[in-house]
C-alpha cells in the first residue's frame, strides 16, 4: 500500500514551499516520524516526517518549489525490511541505543554495543546531530575533518559552528565559480527590501550616544539581577525600554502609511533583527512598552535561540510597529539600516569605541555609540525624527530617571 505524503499548510499566507534538504532519498527505508525532507517558507524552516514505515519514494529535488498540499513522497508501507529482519529484532536493536543514550538497564536477553576501551571510538564517534549535520553541510565542511565534544565523540552543534573548512595549497588559488539557488527567505528579504526603496521616502538620522551611564548601571546590579531573575542584564533592554517611552512621545514613528490612511498603534510591538542560520529574521516583542527589564532580556534570550534553531513560529514573526538592528555585534560602526515594511522607522545601533568627548569643557575618554535613525519622510517629519533620536540618547545617558520615575532606583532596576 503507498501512503502519499503531501505538504502540509504552514501558514495562511503560505501557498508554496522550497524542497531545502532531502535527509532520505527513494529507495530507503523509513521508520515513522523519521525526518524525511526540510522544507523552507519564504518566513521559516520546517520539518517534515514520515506518517509510516515503508520504503520511500521522493517527488522534488533541492531547491524545487512545490504547492502546499502537492504529494512531495510516497511511502511503500507493505514492503519488507532490509534483509527481511523481522520487526522484533529491530525493536530490539532500537532498545539497545535508546538504553546507550539514556544510560538505563537494557532489557532482558539484548546486549550492550561495545565501547571501545581506552577513549577509542564507539558508535556515534564523528556522528554529528542534526542540527550540526546541516550546519556542516552548509559550510562543506566534512564530518571526519571534525573532532567531536559530546557524548562519545558525538558532533555537537557547537562543534559544527566552530569547524572551518580546510582548503589545500590548490583549492586556495581556485579561480572557479557557483551558482547557488536563493533560498525563498532570502528571495523574500531581497523584494522586501527593494519595494521599501522603492515606494518610501527613507531618510536616515544620526547621533551618538555616552554608554557609561548604561555601563556603570549593568556593573552595579549585573549580579543581582542574575541572581533575582536568572537571566542577564543585558544592553538589548535598555534600548527597548527608551525605544518604547520616545514612541508613545512621538506617535507617528509608532505608526505607517496605508493606502491613504495613516495607521497609529497605542502599543509597542518592537521587532528584533536577529542573524539565523538562513539569513535575517526579525521576531517580535509584544507589548514591549509595559515590560520589565527581566521580561524584556527573557523574551530577546526566548526569540533569539529560536532564530538561530530555525525554530521560530510564524506568530513570533509578524507584525511589529518598530524594529531594533545591532550592527555593533558585528563590529560596525555607522550604518543606514532599511526599514522594516509596513513599518515606518528603525533604530540602527552599533559598536562601542572609547573617544575624546567634551565634558563641562575637559576632554575625557567615553565609551561612544553612533545610533541611525531611517525613517519613511512621509509620515514622519525631520522634527519627530530628530526629537525621537534625541529622546532616546537622553534616556540611555540618563537611565536611572528612565527606569525609576522618582521611586527607588535599586528596586526599579532590579523590578522589585
Amino acid at each position: 500500500m503507498a501512503l502519499e505524503i503531501k505538504v502540509p499548510t504552514v501558514g495562511e499566507s503560505i501557498s508554496e514551499v522550497t524542497i531545502a534538504r532531502w535527509n532520505k532519498k527513494t529507495g530507503d527505508y523509513v521508520e515513522m516520524d523519521e525526518l524525511l525532507c526540510e522544507l523552507e517558507s519564504d518566513k521559516a524552516t520546517f520539518e517534515l516526517n514520515a506518517e509510516a514505515a515503508g520504503v520511500l519514494t521522493t517527488n522534488g529535488n533541492e531547491g524545487d518549489t512545490i504547492k502546499v498540499g502537492d504529494v512531495i513522497a510516497s511511502i511503500d508501507t507493505s514492503a519488507a525490511r532490509p534483509g527481511g529482519k523481522p520487526a522484533t529484532e529491530v525493536a530490539a536493536k532500537k532498545e539497545v541505543e535508546v538504553a546507550k543514550v539514556t544510560q538505563q538497564p537494557l532489557a532482558k536477553g539484548t546486549q550492550q554495543p561495545l565501547a571501545e576501551a581506552n577513549g577509542e571510538a564507539t558508535y556515534a564517534s564523528g556522528t554529528p546531530s542534526p542540527a550540526a549535520g546541516k550546519i556542516l553541510a552548509e559550510k562543506g565542511v566534512d564530518p571526519k575533518d571534525v573532532k567531536g565534544s559530546g557524548k562519545d565523540g558525538r558532533i555537537t552543534k557547537a562543534d559544527a559552528m566552530a569547524a572551518e573548512l580546510k582548503l589545500t595549497s590548490n583549492e586556495s588559488k581556485s579561480r572557479n565559480d557557483r551558482a547557488e539557488k536563493m533560498t525563498s527567505l532570502r528571495k523574500t528579504v531581497a523584494k522586501r527590501l527593494v519595494a521599501v526603496k522603492n515606494e518610501t521616502a527613507m531618510l536616515t538620522t544620526f547621533n551618538e550616544v555616552d554608554m557609561k551611564p548604561i555601563m556603570d548601571l549593568r556593573n552595579q546590579y549585573k549580579n543581582q539581577f542574575k541572581e533575582v531573575h536568572g537571566v542577564n542584564l543585558g544592553f538589548m533592554s535598555f534600548f527597548t525600554k527608551a525605544v518604547t517611552i520616545a514612541l508613545q512621545q512621538y506617535p507617528a514613528v509608532n505608526a505607517y502609511v496605508n493606502g491613504e490612511e495613516i495607521i497609529y498603534h497605542d502599543y509597542c510591538d518592537v521587532s528584533i533583527a536577529v542573524s539565523a542560520p538562513k539569513g535575517l529574521v526579525v521576531p517580535v516583542i509584544r507589548n514591549a512598552e509595559s515590560m520589565s527589564l527581566a521580561d524584556i532580556e527573557r523574551t530577546v534570550m526566548t526569540l533569539a535561540t529560536k532564530a538561530r534553531e530555525n525554530k521560530l513560529s510564524l506568530e513570533e514573526m509578524t507584525g511589529g510597529t518598530f524594529t531594533i538592528t545591532n550592527g555593533g555585534v558585528f563590529g560596525s560602526m555607522m550604518s543606514t539600516p532599511i526599514i522594516n515594511a509596513p513599518q515606518s522607522a528603525i533604530l540602527g545601533m552599533h559598536n562601542i569605541v572609547e573617544r575624546p568627548v567634551v565634558k563641562d569643557g575637559q576632554i575625557v575618554i567615553r565609551p561612544i555609540m553612533y545610533l541611525a535613525l531611517s525613517y519613511d519622510h512621509r509620515i514622519i517629519d525631520g522634527r519627530e525624527s530628530v526629537g525621537f533620536l534625541v529622546k532616546v540618547k537622553q534616556l540611555l545617558e540618563n537611565p536611572t530617571l528612565m527606569l525609576t520615575n522618582g521611586n527607588d532606583p535599586n528596586k526599579m532596576v532590579l523590578g522589585l
